[in-house]
């Protein structure tokens, strides 16, 4: 069976240390909201949150985090730092669509949207897409740290590139293989999921953490054109003083909201990425399991795999029902599998172009071979892990998944 992680002894010993303060810290309480709320509008200045339809999200999640998640008190600091960052980033993002009323009435025009499932190809297809100088990807750096909005002629150069990569570096120190299995960097394209944390309706928490009733909640029953709104205004911002031709966009968190991203972008253009579901659901179990060792010791592997098999399979089939009812026009987007992508990256990448009669240029083909020459998929070593690690049953999951692999007729890759 898997196993989390062993972190190294430095962060045991910060943990330890912590506990002995107990409750003579705010880490020894539960987070608060009041709390919470009252950090980010001290550090900005600013108290209009904006619309409340954030606060649904927002105490669900604290609830989560106090009652399921198990956090160490590192685990507790990180989570506490991540909210009020969250927080503050809706407070300074509705700040300055009140006094840039220019930047709300910039549209978003026909976006390209990658919508296939994580760990099958998307970063490196948004990676290689980065490249080209008409697509506008939204990088981590700017993502993480958008105030003030970055500007076209210091976008390369932007001092807080250094800052965030010395931030992602701190990870690889906690978790010191993880580079194995997801690489990160400042300067490297970021996921929709991150840009809509401050609405508090969004994936990346439940990766993170173990907070299933929020995930639950997420996934099956929340409302998201709120977090489709929230993510047209954070683009907006983005694109103020550094705007391109065309948006491309990635997240496996919109197989969830179809529906609500088709309502907020219906020019929208798609691709859908296609793998194996059950190859999937092991890697990105191996993936949450020593994402979430950053924060918890108390971590399941089976557990997730269970919690994310049944997740993964409602998101894949519901993609399948979405095509079925006619709600995604064939023009509108191209199925891309993951196995011809990775035998002829730039040939796949060739047909995206196509496909949306767009152009691709030598220069562009030039640096994305370039680009694949050096960033292989085990840059920085295998990332091992096996289906048989999280419980599973290949007859059981295989029956989950059919309606999707049979309507995409997608190869098995675990037998």
């Amino acid at each position: 069976m898997s196993s989390p992680p062993v972190l190294p002894l430095s962060i045991k010993a910060l943990n330890a240390s912590l506990n002995l303060l107990g409750r003579l810290t705010p880490l020894g309480r539960p987070l608060s909201s009041e709390d919470l709320h009252r950090l980010a509008t001290k550090k900005t200045g600013l108290t209009d949150f904006g619309s409340p339809s954030y606060k649904q999200g927002f105490h669900r999640l604290l609830e989560s985090l106090n009652e399921e998640a198990r956090l160490t008190p590192l685990g507790k600091l990180i989570a506490r730092q991540e909210t009020v960052n969250a927080l503050k980033h809706r407070l300074q993002l509705e700040a300055h669509h009140q006094q840039h009323p220019e930047i709300g009435a910039a549209p978003i025009r026909s976006p390209i949207i990658m919508m296939g499932m994580g760990r099958s190809g998307t970063s490196i297809l948004h990676e290689l897409l980065a490249l080209d100088p008409n697509n506008r990807v939204p990088m981590t750096w700017e993502v993480e740290d958008p105030f003030p909005a970055p500007e076209k002629a210091s976008y390369d150069s932007d001092p807080r590139i250094a800052t965030i990569q010395r931030q992602l570096d701190r990870t690889d120190q906690i978790i010191p293989n993880f580079k194995q299995i997801h690489r990160m960097g400042a300067a490297l394209p970021q996921e929709c999921v991150r840009i809509t944390a401050g609405e508090f309706a969004t994936l990346i928490n439940g990766c993170t953490y173990n907070v299933s009733s929020y995930s639950n909640w997420v996934l099956g029953e929340a409302d998201m054109a709120p977090s489709y709104d929230y993510h047209r205004r954070f683009l907006q911002l983005l694109q103020w003083k550094c705007p391109a031709e065309r948006w491309v966009l990635k997240s496996p968190g919109h197989l969830w909201s179809l529906e609500a991203m088709l309502a907020a972008y219906p020019d929208a253009r798609l691709i859908q990425t296609h793998r194996d579901p059950l190859k999937i659901t092991a890697s990105l179990s191996s993936l949450i399991t020593s994402l979430r060792a950053m924060g918890s010791n108390d971590i399941d592997p089976v557990a997730i795999g269970r919690q994310w098999t049944r997740w993964i399979a409602t998101a894949l089939n519901d993609s399948v029902r979405v095509r079925q009812k006619g709600l995604i026009a064939s023009q509108q987007i191209i199925d891309i599998s993951f196995y011809e992508f990775m035998d002829a990256p730039l040939e796949q990448v060739q047909t995206i172009y196509d496909f949306f009669e767009l152009e691709l240029s030598a220069s562009t083909r030039k640096r994305m071979q370039e680009y694949l020459n050096v960033h292989t998929a085990e840059q920085h070593g295998a990332h091992k892990y096996k289906f048989s690690d999280f419980g599973l049953d290949v007859g059981e999951e295989r029956e989950r998944v059919r309606p999707y692999q049979e309507y995409f007729d997608v190869r098995k890759e675990i037998q």
